[in-house]
């Protein structure tokens, strides 16, 4: 059976303009993911260029946002838009045999696009919950899903995803 994770990328309070939006998904996302024993993931960027004004480390712009449930430990750093960039990250999923990857987070035309073309590139099964990736401009958000599919990532929305599991206890075991 596939080990599988829940992913949430740069949910962070730097994210300033349209996380609340999908916050309350990503929750439930979280919330299923912890009742189907599906390791839960969170990714913070720290940005270490000078001059610029966000994910400064050690701020609270870097922190992960209060209104969102942390369930786990699992909470690892990267430096550059790919989320396999963070060592710790790769190693966790190495360690614990994982190869299929849930997606929920921002910036859908940045981080969430280059961890989701990054891990198919290196042969991950790769999920898109939809209503849970944000964009800072959010007019892109229908192009980065075609450029998901493109890449060989399957889309899914929260709720079909609730469903699927819901009427398929099984299907925890199967890839959607």
């Amino acid at each position: 059976m596939t080990k599988k994770a829940l992913v949430v990328i740069d949910i962070q309070n730097d994210i300033t303009k349209n996380y609340k939006e999908i916050i309350g998904n990503i929750n439930k996302a979280i919330d299923w993911a912890v009742e189907k024993k599906i390791h839960v993931v969170y990714i913070r960027h720290e940005n270490l260029s000078a001059g610029t004004r966000t994910f400064k480390p050690d701020t609270h712009g870097a922190e992960l946002v209060p209104d969102m449930k942390v369930v786990s430990e699992n909470v690892f750093t990267k430096y550059k838009g790919n989320a396999l960039s963070s060592e710790a990250f790769a190693d966790f999923i190495s360690q614990n045999e994982i190869g299929e990857f849930y997606i929920a987070g921002a910036d859908a035309v940045a981080c969430v696009k280059s961890t989701c073309y990054n891990l198919r590139k290196a042969k991950y099964g790769v999920t898109v919950i939809s209503d849970c990736i944000t964009s800072y401009d959010k007019r892109k958000i229908d192009e980065m899903l075609r450029y998901y599919e493109s890449k060989g990532c399957k889309l899914v929305t929260l709720s079909d995803l609730l469903d699927l599991y819901s009427k398929c206890p099984d299907c925890a075991a199967m890839s959607i």
